[in-house]
């Protein structure tokens, strides 16, 4: 599983080269390097799952300044669609779980309150989302159960955005 996670902020306007490479590093060329490192043996198994975890800003971003963070998770996404069929061939799964808003420490860290309020009664379940909810749609896709999937995003978000 890939979760790597930079997080910094910027709109167009402030966006500066800097900060687009260290997200794009963090969040989409790790996961590139840890695949080219993984997959070799997994071929050699004839089974692996490589699970990236995406978000579910990709279909809703919210706020403009969100562009680097969203365009990385949006990337992942790619990855895993152009690397399910060649990887596929050796049993080997790669898919993406896309949470929405979570709370944990480094979010409610970083969000006021009303935040996880605004973004709960936007959820078809009107909860918020813990990370045992991202963890159980990981267990399931790393699982035998889930074989026959692959190349596709989860959205584990309480109903958020519907896709």
């Amino acid at each position: 599983m890939h979760a790597a996670a930079a997080f910094d902020r910027a709109s167009l306007a402030d966006l500066d080269l800097a900060t687009w490479r260290r997200v794009q590093a963090v969040n989409v060329e790790s996961a590139l390097w840890l695949c080219q490192a993984l997959t070799p043996a997994m071929s050699a198994r004839g089974f692996g799952r490589l699970i990236f975890i995406a978000s579910n800003t990709v279909w809703r971003p919210p706020a403009a300044d969100f562009l680097p963070y969203v365009v990385s998770k949006a990337a992942l996404v790619g990855v895993a669609r152009s690397l399910a069929k060649p990887l596929g061939q050796h049993g080997i799964t790669v898919n993406c779980v896309a949470p929405g808003l979570t709370r944990t420490p480094f979010t409610e860290a970083d969000l006021p309150p009303q935040a996880f309020e605004e973004v709960r009664t936007r959820q078809s379940i009107a909860r918020s989302l813990m990370p045992e909810d991202t963890a159980a749609l990981v267990a399931f896709l790393a699982s035998d159960a889930a074989g026959a999937i692959t190349g596709q995003t989860l959205v584990a978000d309480g109903g958020s955005i519907l896709r």
